[in-house]
């Protein structure tokens, strides 16, 4: 059975019943999208529907066996009375499971949806069948093997993902194998106390099934949730290359080749205005800085040649240049020069923040400190801006921007952390840490 049988989207077939759902139920669909259109995603619904398969395949696996149970019990033990009407029921039973079974392998939502409701023939045939071979023979070891069959039931009903539909199956369980204790009791001659034990015991193991359910529903939603963060992941970057490029051409549309072409036509008027030489001297000078910046954001080489501390110096003037606000950079305990692992993460963070202010905070100063404790480096990035508002954030992972959740991912992914604060009296701070082996000049 394969879960790609069907393209139907299958999260409603998982987290909600025919009669309704549950409140946490609800939850547990909200977790596994994340949005709205993950709901309809191939791949998430193959997760949840295989899972689905899965629980409706061992269903039909413990059926199997407590068919067997049934007919062994009724073939070796023979009841006393009734024995004809008791092999008429158990053969009907028998093939009533074969057709379960060929129905449930043909695959599609309907197995995963309606499955459970034979749950309730199980349990009719099983306590008929009890009360048949129990009451009309006294001391019959037939009723007293065939009610051991109950404890099969709850565990059927715990391969349903939904707690609400394993609880509607448990309760009449125990209700009806109570009922069956009490209506056999005189022909078995059981004392109270025995049948009580018994049923508690079939509660506890209900109780169980149903808490096991749940268990497994969140599981569901734990791999919807890590199935919603990849596919976000994969969106963006498949779209970074596009937006990276449409970013680059704007940078250099808006500043360098502007000083180009105004150094092109310094050119024309060199031999009419003497000052036309030194705005072209000026023109060309400011093109060079902002070819050279814009390359070492695509590929920060100093990175690599001098070190952490003198890219983000780079970074820092470029920040002023597009944003319009004075930075002021500290490096506290970080040595001019110095290699770490961290470095590559550390200025990736930096850069996507500067980023951020530059195109949002309307700040006039900000502040860069770069500090380092042992193993521990620290960059503190604050700006006196018009701050984050409240659910900002949501919103823009909401939207599908996912740039600082992705940082955010990596720097968690080395052990470290992100954390966003607001400002006195106005602005935002953004404290990145990160495990930072000794470095190497």
């Amino acid at each position: 059975m394969s879960a790609d049988r069907t393209r139907t989207p299958v999260l409603s077939l998982i987290t909600t019943a025919p009669y309704g759902t549950m409140p946490g139920e609800v939850m547990v669909a909200g977790h596994m999208t994340g949005s709205a259109d993950l709901s309809s995603s191939t791949e998430l619904d193959a997760i949840v529907l295989e899972h689905a398969y899965d629980g409706v395949r061992l269903q039909l696996v413990l059926r199997g066996l407590l068919v067997v149970f049934v007919v062994l019990t009724v073939a070796i033990i023979p009841p006393e009375h009734h024995s004809f009407a008791s092999y008429i029921v158990v053969s009907l039973y028998g093939v009533w499971a074969v057709g379960v079974a060929a129905w449930s392998r043909q695959g599609g939502p309907n197995p995963v949806r309606f499955v459970w409701l034979a749950l309730f023939v199980d349990l009719l045939v099983l306590g008929g069948l009890t009360v048949l071979v129990g009451v009309a023979a006294p001391q019959s070891w037939t009723d007293n093997v065939l009610i051991n069959g109950f404890f099969v039931i709850p565990l059927l009903a715990a391969t349903q993902l939904r707690p609400r539909i394993c609880a509607a199956v448990v309760v009449p369980t125990v209700a009806i194998y109570l009922a069956v204790s009490v209506v056999t009791q005189s022909s078995n001659e059981e004392p109270w106390s025995s049948i009580l034990l018994r049923t508690l015991a079939i509660a506890g193991l209900g109780a169980g099934c149903i808490a096991l359910t749940r268990i497994q529903q969140s599981r569901v939603a734990t791999i919807g949730r890590l199935v919603g963060d990849r596919t976000g992941l994969l969106t963006e970057v498949m779209t970074t290359e596009d937006r990276e490029r449409r970013q680059l051409a704007e940078n250099l549309h808006d500043g360098a080749l502007q000083y180009v072409l105004a150094a092109r036509q310094d050119i024309e008027d060199v031999q009419s205005d003497p000052r036309a030489i030194a705005r072209l001297d000026e023109a060309l000078t400011e093109s060079s800085r902002l070819l050279r910046s814009t390359v070492s954001e695509l590929h920060p080489a100093v990175l690599e040649r001098l070190g952490l501390a003198h890219a983000l110096r780079d970074l820092a003037r470029t920040a002023e240049a597009r944003g319009g606000f004075a930075i002021t950079l500290e490096l506290d305990g970080w040595e001019e020069g110095a290699r770490t692992p961290a470095d590559g993460l550390l200025f990736a963070t930096a850069r996507e923040l500067l980023s951020n202010v530059v195109k949002h905070a309307g700040a006039h100063r900000v502040q860069i400190n770069l500090a380092r404790s042992g193993e521990l480096a620290r960059l503190v990035i604050a700006d006196d801006g018009r701050g984050i508002p409240d659910g900002a954030v949501e919103q823009s992972l909401g939207d599908g921007h996912i740039g600082l959740a992705s940082h955010r991912v990596r720097l968690e992914a080395a052990g470290g952390g992100l954390s966003m604060s607001s400002a006195r009296p106005t602005g935002t701070i953004v404290q990145v840490d990160v495990p930072c082996p000794p470095s190497s000049n």
